[in-house]
């Protein structure tokens, strides 16, 4: 699965890099070769060694659980002794690797080339740092990558920027494992330039370091960023009890006190400036090592990795580079950087925290509309449930220019790259005092939201619509970002398969959209001028829609409703004008194919996404069946394909929803030619009928119980809310208590209901069923494919179900204009119901 992924392959070639004693040199995923064919070779028991690994290290005393539940913890602590009670307790000592560092002096001060699969241009510096694990009071690493991978005046990011080298800096320490010293990365996104000139950016690396040494450690840094800390802990958001579960028996792995296994990670305690300065003085020129990735340097690759197959070189830092790193480190450099200083103090740290505690018989099902006009919507909520200092703003500035051609999407892209470009350095303080933002296109115009600590939230957006507004840039800074953006659609043709099968449904059944691979070949063709004539027009007219939820108060939010209006100055968008979003109807009794030879010529797996539409996302019935009928066949799905076939890693049933319409969707990403595949999924939607008819009613009232707790299971924090609502909002069905209309419709579903469905809408043998099938073809041959021998002719001849012949799809145009398109969103009630007392609204449409 992951031989592709640059991710995977560039992480793998660091470790095979390593020392071979450490390890950390290990191959640690496994394949066919290394659990079969060597050990067969060398006349390895491979069962034998994992009995003898699982002998030598699981003990109960190296063990670590946590249990969250609802039940009384006498209740809890009684099912762990009953279930873990027999674990038996070696008493062994806890693993620790001290023996061997995995960078040894030999391997430092290396150059390593490598030839990346998309096209991606980095540069990576690595240091062998201090062993952290015991340091989790002072937690010297934070403070220097804090400044390191700052992006404010003065800094690093400003500098390479401002040359047009660099599109995104990071800097961290990496842990390993216990007992081994971590590793600080320095990582730099490269542009063109900036890979020309790799060697000046280490320079400047080593001079800011250098800056750093000379500076004693600021206490007020330490302390703000210690406030920060304190406040993002206090008031962290709720996560999903398996993802906490996880994290907290992997911290209980550390030696941590066990009263701050919840904070003792995230938070700071003590400033130690000694550390700090240790830390500092092991980034030297001496230790370190350099992995340029890109697809044109060297050019002259002479090594391949030995697992993934990645083409590298390396080779020694050439001896005249290192000494003129020893002089700028020493800071004996004579020619130094003016504009280096470290960071001011953040202005947006928030300093109103408090939560107005306001008693309510319950938290109100839907948001409150404040305005309803001829240029601008607004909703509001206040949170009364989670009762934290934050609050998130939605903006959804609307114009239909952004929706189509192909290279209007491509010039709002560019647009929003370039407003978020220009804020990056004055906004990068926002983001440290725990705000963030984003502005995006989307089908109905720009998209903009600002989440966070609600005291500085307003300037932010200000400031983004000011940016919005004003936004200037020079020609090289245009040419910088749509290289980026280009790059970013060409990769998309040579990500995994299944990423690629999943934007192929929506392009098929949905009139204005586009797949990355047609917006690549607009990209080279636009203009900085053009560009800039296209930011005057989208603003010119609008439609605002607003959202705030959160710790604000409805007074804020009236004059926030303003905001928008007041910066921008756009005429109304006449409401005739503002985009209806119709999805296409796959027409009953259709078996439609569409196939696509994958790009990238060394992948093996092949793809199929296997959709079947089921109708209207307006009918509860069918949306309440199709969860149901999801609920029953995806854990069935996964064991046939997955466990029973071993069809493929990726084996997924999913519902799909559309604007308007549902489906349900079957993707398996296999080796295994996507004929075959879709002659498996025919027949084990073949033999569920059979199950379902068997079904008992006790097990048929669990699922329906299983659907109903998930819809109406509350959202664990203001983010999952507001997106809930936000979904609503921006469909314009303005549909808040679904969940529990859906719940409703699932209770009184029977069995000979579900039946007669999947007989219809399902069932391979039905004359009825509509279904779109995307085949996607692998180039590469793979040497561990073990096809059936009857699944040869697969790709020739297609499943055939329900007798229909297979329509091709060989004319994207000509298929989306044979097809009906099913009524757009309405609101199922007045929007006067929303309004809040005393407001006169003016309904638009």
């Amino acid at each position: 699965m992951h031989q592709r992924s640059d991710d995977w392959r560039l992480a793998r070639l660091e470790r095979s890099l390593s020392n071979p004693n450490h390890p950390f040199h290990r191959f640690s995923t496994g394949n066919l070769e290394t659990l079969k064919t060597i050990p067969e070779r060398d006349s390895i028991d491979i069962r034998g060694r994992c009995i003898e690994f699982h002998a030598r290290h699981y003990s109960a005393n190296r063990m670590k659980l946590c249990v969250l539940g609802r039940e009384p913890l006498d209740v809890l602590e009684k099912w762990v002794a009953k279930l873990f009670a027999e674990v038996p307790n070696k008493d062994l000592p806890q693993n620790r690797w001290d023996a061997e560092l995995p960078w040894t002096q030999d391997r430092l001060c290396k150059q390593v080339c490598a030839k990346p699969i998309m096209d991606l241009r980095q540069l990576k510096l690595s240091f062998p740092f201090m062993d952290l694990e015991t340091l989790f009071e002072t937690q010297p690493s934070r403070y220097i990558s804090h400044l390191i991978e700052h992006e404010g005046p003065g800094s690093i990011m400003s500098y390479i920027k401002s040359k047009g080298w660099a599109t995104t800096v990071s800097a961290g320490a990496n842990t390993i494992c216990p007992g081994t010293p971590s590793v600080f990365d320095f990582q730099v996104d490269l542009t063109e330039e900036g890979l020309v000139h790799y060697k000046e950016i280490v320079k400047v690396f080593f001079e800011y370091v250098a800056l750093l040494r000379k500076s004693p450690p600021q206490e007020w840094i330490f302390d703000e960023m210690k406030h920060m800390a304190d406040l993002d802990f206090k008031y962290k958001q709720e996560t999903r009890a398996i993802d906490f579960t996880s994290d907290i028996t992997s911290v209980m792995q550390k030696p941590l006190p066990r009263d701050w296994l919840l904070n003792g990670e995230c938070c700071l305690r003590m400033f130690d400036p000694e550390l700090i300065k240790l830390g500092l003085d092991l980034l030297r020129p001496d230790n370190f090592r350099m992995t340029i990735t890109s697809r044109k340097v060297p050019g002259d690759w002479d090594q391949k990795e030995q697992w993934y197959g990645t083409e590298y070189k390396s080779e020694d830092i050439p001896g005249n580079f290192l000494a003129e790193l020893e002089e700028i480190a020493s800071g004996l450099a004579k020619d130094r950087i003016s504009t280096f200083h470290l960071p001011g103090k953040n202005q947006f740290i928030p300093t109103k925290l408090e939560v107005e505690k306001e008693e309510v018989k319950g938290p109100a099902i839907s948001p409150k509309l404040l305005r309803n006009d001829t240029i601008a919507q607004t909703w509001y909520k206040k949170d009364e449930t989670f009762r934290v200092p934050k609050a998130n703003l939605i903006v959804s500035l609307q114009n239909p220019v952004i929706c189509a051609p192909a290279g209007s999407v491509v010039k709002a892209k560019l647009f929003t790259d370039l407003v978020k470009d220009a804020l990056e350095q004055d906004c990068y303080y926002a983001e440290v005092a725990g705000l963030s933002y984003d502005v995006n296109p989307n089908a109905r115009g720009l998209f903009i939201k600002v989440s966070g600590y609600n005291d500085k939230l307003p300037v932010l957006l200000e400031k983004i619509l000011i940016a919005i507004r004003d936004l200037e840039f020079r020609d090289d800074r245009f040419g910088i970002v749509r290289d980026r953006v280009h790059r970013a659609y060409q990769d998309w043709e040579l990500k995994l398969p299944y990423l690629q099968a999943m934007e192929y449904p929506p392009w098929l059944t949905e009139m204005h959209r586009y797949i990355p691979g047609q917006l690549a070949l607009e990209a080279p063709h636009i203009t900085a001028d053009g560009v800039r004539h296209f930011s005057k027009e989208i603003i010119s007219q609008l439609y605002i829609q607003m959202f705030a939820h959160g710790n604000i108060d409805e007074k804020d939010v009236h004059a926030l409703t303003r905001l928008p209006e007041t910066t921008l100055k756009p005429h109304a968008l006449p409401d005739e004008d503002r985009p209806i979003f119709r999805s296409l109807i796959i027409p009953p009794g259709s078996n439609f194919l569409y196939s696509k030879i994958l790009k990238d010529p060394a992948n093996v797996n092949h793809c199929i996404e296997y959709y079947l539409y089921v109708g209207s996302k307006v009918d509860y019935g069918v949306r309440a069946k199709t969860q149901l009928l999801w609920q029953i066949l995806h854990e069935a799905a996964f064991d046939q394909f997955n466990t029973q076939e071993q069809l493929g890693y990726i084996t997924w049933t999913f519902v799909r929803a559309s604007a308007t319409t549902y489906g349900l969707s079957f993707l398996i990403q296999s080796e295994e030619e996507p004929g075959y595949l879709e002659s498996r999924i025919d027949a084990f939607l073949g033999s569920q009928g059979t199950v379902l008819e068997t079904m008992s009613r006790a097990e048929f009232e669990d699922h329906k119980w299983s659907v109903v707790s998930r819809l109406l299971e509350k959202p664990v924090n203001l983010d999952e809310e507001t997106a809930r609502h936000w979904d609503h909002i921006d469909k314009e069905d303005y549909d808040f208590a679904s969940s529990r209309e859906k719940a409703t419709h699932v209770k009184q579903l029977t069995k000979e209901e579900m039946i007669a469905f999947y007989q219809d809408v399902i069932s391979p043998t039905s004359v009825k069923r509509a279904k779109l099938a995307i085949h996607l073809l692998a180039q590469g041959l793979s040497s561990d494919a073990t096809k059936p021998e009857s699944s040869a002719q697969q790709e020739c001849i297609p499943a055939q179900s329900n007798g229909r012949a297979i329509t091709v799809i060989t004319d994207v145009r000509d298929f989306k204009a044979s097809l009906a398109a099913i009524p757009g969103a309405q609101s199922v009630q007045p929007l006067s119901d929303f309004q809040v007392d005393g407001l006169e609204l003016q309904t638009v449409g």
